[in-house]
């Protein structure tokens, strides 16, 4: 298999899968021309707690993607998630040099607004700008080479666990892997399944995956507000497995198959098998049973994204609604039930804005890896690295001279 320079590659880690989705940069946009998944082992609720078992899982994903590309995976864009993630707004304002914005002037407002407290044991993630203000003119996208004494900008940041992310790039690095960018979940998924109108007209996007429900929401095309609920669609089977006294795989495969989001919905003299614990042979349920079991624990979570609604303020601004993405919201019936919870029309998220293999990635199951592939192609002139930052003397020595240019 030979290199190919023009590729980009997005790994999606996540807590019952390993996604991996391999584009090709071409003039009309991104090309899969690779896809590669495997159940994932060593995670809970988006974090790594087993280093030998997810990199063993990354392995069986990344070779099967290379094979179907026909080229050698060296570096990718992933992902982060997971109860540890914490976002909040921040404000900066610097005085404009020169009378008129400068990309410097853009670098120090944004170091203004996220010079904030942050405890040692996490890190910034993301600094995501949301609007700028020159001389009290708000509802500035880009300010470069406007006129003004005084900048000011609105910014979304997200931080996570130091050693969470850390683990992760650790985790790729043993299986020989380059991380160019770690991305939060939601934010990859955003880009595969929104639409630019639906950014700016304001939505809410869920992304349910098996150990975490991640939502953003945007309006005015900036994201507004982002949250990591650390409940998914493997508190659904562990409730199956419990309830049935099953095994957690076959509790799996019985909501799959027969899971049905809403009780009132099927049919009473429905019934399915169940295999029962210890191997005590196989009995039958009615199908009711089962989803009388699913529906309190979707209620449950559809409540907590509910709050983030709410906390985020833009609850009666979601123009464009909701859109629902991630393997659990294959569930039947899911979608449906999220539009009751919500009062407000619910879609099912798949993929788009990519050519070659969409009869593969038209899945939910793909939205990250697509979308960190789709943000990979964005992104191709930042630095890879390995590991944590270690040109941090030669950045304090730009910025001392940054610094020193400007005073004398």
């Amino acid at each position: 298999m030979g290199k190919k320079s023009n590729i980009v590659v997005g790994l999606d880690i996540g807590t019952s899968k390993v996604c991996v989705v391999v584009g090709e940069m071409t003039e009309r946009g991104v090309e899969v021309i690779g896809v590669g998944s495997h159940l994932s082992q060593g995670l809970r609720k988006g974090v790594v707690i087993n280093i030998e078992a997810t990199v063993s899982s990354l392995k069986k994903a990344v070779e099967e993607a290379s094979l179907m590309a026909g080229c050698e995976i060296h570096t990718v864009f992933t992902s982060i998630s997971g109860g540890h993630i914490k976002a909040f707004n921040s404000h900066g304002i610097v005085a404009v040099k020169n009378k008129e914005v400068m990309v410097r002037d853009l670098e120090r407002v944004i170091d203004a607004a996220k010079a904030v407290a942050i405890p040692m044991d996490r890190e910034v993630l993301h600094v995501l700008p949301q609007d700028y203000i020159i001389d009290d003119q708000d509802g500035i996208r880009d300010p470069l080479g406007m006129s003004g004494v005084r900048l000011e900008a609105k910014v979304h940041i997200v931080t996570g666990a130091v050693a969470s992310a850390q683990n992760i790039i650790k985790c790729c690095n043993r299986t020989g892997l380059n991380v160019a960018e770690v991305v939060l979940a939601p934010l990859a998924a955003a880009e595969a399944v929104l639409t630019d109108e639906e950014r700016e007209l304001g939505v809410l996007l869920i992304d349910m995956g098996g150990g975490t429900t991640d939502l953003a929401v945007y309006h005015d095309g900036t994201v507004k507000h982002t949250a990591a609920i650390p409940i998914g669609g493997n508190h659904v089977t562990n409730d199956i497995a419990a309830g049935l006294r099953t095994p957690f795989n076959d509790a799996e495969r019985l909501k799959q198959r027969h899971g049905f989001a809403k009780a009132a919905m099927v049919r009473e003299d429905e019934r399915v098998e169940v295999s029962c614990v210890a191997g005590k042979g196989v009995g039958t349920i009615f199908r009711q049973i089962l989803c009388e079991i699913i529906e309190p624990r979707l209620d449950e979570i559809f409540e907590l994204v509910q709050k983030e609604i709410a906390k985020s303020g833009y609850d009666g601004a979601l123009a464009s609604g909701i859109v629902a993405t991630g393997g659990s919201m294959l569930l039947g019936g899911a979608v449906a039930m999220a539009e009751r919870s919500f009062g407000l029309p619910v879609r099912l998220g798949v993929p788009a804005r990519v050519g070659g293999l969409v009869d593969i990635i038209n899945n939910p199951v793909y939205a990250t890896a697509v979308g960190l592939a789709l943000h990979g192609m964005k992104r191709q002139d930042r630095v890879i690295f390995r590991g944590r930052d270690d040109k941090i003397l030669s950045k304090v020595k730009h910025r001392m001279s940054d610094w020193l240019n400007e005073f004398f």
